[in-house]
This record gives C-alpha cells, structure tokens and sequence, in this order.
C-alpha cells in the first residue's frame, strides 16, 4: 500500500462506514463495495454497500433533527458552519492528499478543492444571517401581510465522483444554513472524502441526523430518496440521463429538485483575441481534472484566421502537460477515474478520424498504463462529430473552425446542453453581443476559470435547473410562505 495511504488510514478522519443518526454503521446485510486508486488500482478501503432500508433509517434521522435544527436561530446555525469550515482548513492536506488517492486528480488540484469546497461553508454560515422576509403593502387598512423564508426540510443530496469534496459542500452549506437536514449519496467511486467532510462537521458540533451519509447501491438509495415523503428537495450533480430520472421520479411526491447535469461548453477564440491569454485559459477550462469536468471546454471553436496559429501554440503547450500519480511532483494531469471513462475517449477518438478528423497530439492510452490517457489535441473536428456533439469527460480538445461571429454563435448555441461557455476576444462590444447571445447558465470572458462560491452556478436547456453558491443558491432551499393578518384595528 502506498504511503499517503498508509498514513492517512491512521488519521481521525478516515473513515470508511456509512453515518446515521450520528453513528458510524456497516451495511444491515454487512455487503461492502472496493474504493480503488485510480492511479494505481490498489483497494484504499471497503466501504458499506448499502440500500432501501439504510436509507430510510437516513431519512427518519433527518427528518427528527429537522424538527430542532431548524429552530436554531440563524446566528447559531452560522456558528456551526463557521467551526465546520475551521475544521476544513484545518485538515486541508489529509482531504487533499485523500481526494488525489480515490479520486486521481494532482495534489495542488485536490488541494485547491479542498479551498474551493470550504469557501461555500463560508459563504454559507455568513449567508444564513441574510435570509430575509418582506412586508407587504397591506389593501385594506385592518390587515397585514407579510413573507417569511422558511426551511424546505429533508434534503437528498447525490454527489458525484469529480468533486467529491466541493459538490458536498456546494449544496449541504446553503441547506444546513437555512435550517434544512441533509442525506448525502456521495457517489461509491469516492465515498472517502464525503466521510472525512462528515467527520468534521460532527466535530464542529452539527447535531446527529443533520448530516446523514449513506452509499452503495445507487438506484435503490435513489429510489428511496424519491419514495420518501418526508423527502422535500432533491439536489444533484451529475449526468443528464440520470437527472431526468430523477426529475421524472420526484413527480410523483412533487419535490422541490435542483439539478447540475452535463455541460458541452464551447469556447470561441476570435481573430482579435490575445492569443497567450486565450491558450492560458482554454487550457485551464480544457485539462483540469483531466478533463471530466462537466464545464471543461468540450469543444474549441476558433476563428479561421488565426486557426492554424492557434493550434500550433496550443499543441506546444498541451505538450508540456506532465502525465502522472497525483502525488508526484509537477504532475498536472492524473489518471481518468475508469476503464469505462478511457474507453469512452477511444471511442470517440476513432469516430471522429473515421469522419475525416486528425489527431494532431496524443490520441492514445499513456504508456503508463492504468487509466492514463495522453493529453491529446484533435483537428478539422466537424459538429456532426460525437466529439463535438457529446461531452468526452476526457483530456481531448477538439478544434473547429468558424468564420463569422453569427457563425460561432450557431454553432455554440447548437447543442442540448448550456452549462459553460468561454469566449476570447479583446472587443468590448463582442464581449457583450456574444455573452448575451450564448444559450448559457455561465460565460468565461478571456479567462477559463469561472466557478466561485459568490456567484451562481449552473445551466440552462439540459443542463439543469436552480443554481447553486451565491445569494441565489440559498432560494433553493427556502420555501416562502405568505401570512396575513386580519382584524388589526380592534383595540
């Protein structure tokens, strides 16, 4: 076994049970499922492979802290977030070092998760004190009328494996901080880190059943979630085939859902862009995380005039991308999460070489082995491509080829997706004619990394719904309720 392995099993934090109720548990049947490095495919760990009735118990649980957790005053509530997120940075390199060992992602990535993650438990425990109501102008003068914000209740949160820190937090601080109860599904790639995060939070105080976590067979701990009628909010991160499940089975107990689904984020290089600034940020929006983000740039659409430039550069700097175990030292890029996700890429590689596409850089598994892929440029990429039509999930940059602002407008908006979007140019009018054009929940102007715990995050079409982080991202979890109050002239 590895030695961040090794030394991270001795850390209070490391935990590999399921938590209900403030326990610590294994599955009912004992049933337990392998948490492997992608890196090296080592088992880190077993962790309970639970279901129906573990998540019920979850549920129940939440559903009784509810009763008082929501009653805390906002101020209170804050305080515990305030110590949660202490004990977050406190214990920033053992999440990082445990997020690079389950998940593959480089250390200074993970590390700078563990950053991005907290900050919404930040945010969050200074938001909670800003919930505010409304007085309403009263139409008749023996009345009054006035809005309160109030918790939605029990939550179902379901995570995914890319962020298995941020996407917690992103949606658990502005829950926990309006007063809602949380189950968390983490997802049974990276269920380690979740654990950690929760952990903490009981350290920070947060009362047993306000966080529940519960992990394994997916569908089932899905299904009860959307069964449960004590189950007001489904939030979830993740594909879009799933999300529409979801959205589909939390009709019929007519849930509040939030849903973060896949993106195909174009990004538009213009003839006048800085071509240094647009190749610094189309790489970022492009490699990070070895591409399987769902806002990485999934298709790079740049002007014909400076295309063949544009490309050269891109490709000398995607060449010096060093290929890695996330713990090595100047490794940038890490190992795709699964087999599954490598053959996917290939996939997609061969059909777009079948349609006339040329591989200009990489195009092939790595000679490390594992699940490493090479950072790979691909050229004359056209739309009916599954490159460009789908999202890759991979270190793979298509590039496409416009001639006209309308043109790349079309072919951006082209796509059932609207997560992300960047655009490079040094004209301020394109800048705002393009940026509201763009069918787009976020737009990165000569810059690839957008995402931010003060502004709201997320898409548009079949991207999703609500947003997340931000002032808007707390209306997610408040329901609001109107109150009038007759017969006020009676002495």
């Amino acid at each position: 076994m590895s030695t961040a392995a090794s030394s991270l099993k001795k850390s209070p934090i490391f935990r590999t049970l399921g938590l209900i109720g403030g326990k610590w548990i294994d599955a009912y049947d004992a049933k337990t499922i392998q948490v492997n490095n992608p890196s090296t495919g080592e088992i880190i760990a077993e962790v309970p492979f639970m279901g129906t009735l573990e998540t019920n118990d979850a549920i129940s649980s939440a559903s009784d802290a509810f009763n008082s957790w929501s009653k805390l005053t906002a101020a209170e509530r804050s305080k515990y977030l305030r110590k949660w997120y202490d004990l977050i940075m406190a214990h920033k390199e053992e999440l990082g070092q445990l997020i690079t060992l389950e998940q593959g992602k480089p250390l200074k990535e993970a590390l700078g998760e563990v950053n991005y993650g907290a900050s919404f438990i930040e945010f969050f425990a200074e938001e909670a004190k800003r919930i505010y109501g409304d007085i309403i102008p009263a139409t008749l003068g023996d009345r009054r009328l006035f809005v309160l914000k109030q918790p939605v209740g029990v939550v179902g949160a379901i995570t995914p494996w890319n962020f298995p820190l941020a996407m917690i937090t992103r949606k658990v601080g502005p829950a926990l901080a309006c007063g809602c109860t949380v189950v968390v599904k983490p997802s049974e790639l990276t269920p380690l880190t979740a654990l950690a995060t929760a952990e903490l939070a009981l350290q920070a105080g947060i009362p047993p059943g306000v966080i529940n976590v519960v992990m394994g067979n997916a569908s089932k701990i899905g299904d009860a979630l959307l069964a449960s009628t004590q189950v007001r909010k489904i939030t979830f991160t993740g594909s879009t085939a799933v999300g529409k499940k979801l959205m589909a089975g939390a009709a019929e107990t007519v849930k509040r859902v939030s849903l973060e689904l896949g993106g195909n984020a174009p990004c538009i290089v213009f003839d006048d862009a800085d071509l240094d600034v647009a190749v610094k940020g189309t790489l970022a929006a492009k490699f990070r995380n070895s591409g399987q983000t769902c806002v990485c740039a999934n298709r790079i659409i740049v002007q014909e005039g400076i295309y063949e430039k544009f490309a050269e550069i891109f490709s000398k700097a995607v060449q010096n991308l060093q290929v890695g175990d996330g713990f090595t030292e100047g490794v940038v890029q890490g190992p795709l999460i699964n087999e599954a996700a490598v053959q996917k890429v290939e996939t997609f590689i061969q059909d777009a070489m079948s349609k006339g596409a040329k591989v200009l850089l990489g195009g092939k598994r790595h000679s490390l082995g594992m699940t490493f892929y090479e950072p790979t440029i691909v050229t004359d990429v056209k739309s009916e491509m599954l490159l460009a039509s789908e999202e890759v999930f991979g270190p793979v940059a298509p590039i496409l080829r416009f001639k006209t602002e309308e043109e790349a407008i079309h072919m951006a908006n082209n796509t059932k997706a609207g997560l992300a979007a960047y655009i490079f140019t040094n004209n301020v009018q394109r800048t705002w004619r393009v940026s509201e054009a763009l069918e787009y929940g976020l737009v990165g102007v000569n810059e690839g990394i957008i995402s931010t715990e003060v502004a709201p995050f997320g898409g548009v079409k079949q991207s999703g719904l609500g947003r997340e982080g931000s002032k808007y991202g707390i209306d997610e979890y408040l329901e609001v309720k109107y109150v009038c109050l007759g017969d006020m002239n009676r002495s």
